[in-house]
């Protein structure tokens, strides 16, 4: 399934702290945008939604939509810090094209 790195998990807690969302659930997904016709989405929420693929990840709780989860199966999600930028980065080994900056993909 999804594997999130300790340093992408200690990111996504410091960023539930800054925004008060302590508690919620992390939600990643896709969806059809971005130059190379897929991009990642992840964004606090309640709850998982029924159909939802729910796991916990050192206590914390991800869900992924039965939708995304073909595109999302052995991604890796990590956060890198850089004299360029700093951000969540992801390998996705089912990727065939990636676009430049990394935000996209296709499968």
């Amino acid at each position: 399934m999804l594997e999130i790195t300790p340093k992408a998990l200690d990111q996504i807690r410091r960023m539930m702290r800054q925004q008060g969302k302590e508690g919620s659930t992390l939600r990643v997904g896709v969806k059809e945008a971005g130059c190379s016709g897929m991009e990642y989405i992840m964004d606090f929420v309640p709850s998982a939604e029924p159909g939802d693929h729910a796991l916990t990840l050192d206590g914390l709780q991800v869900v992924v939509s039965a939708a995304a989860e073909p595109y999302l199966s052995g991604v890796r999600l990590d956060w890198g810090e850089g004299l360029l930028g700093s951000g969540f980065k992801f390998s996705n080994p089912n990727a065939s094209k990636t676009c430049g900056c990394g935000k996209s993909f296709n499968v």
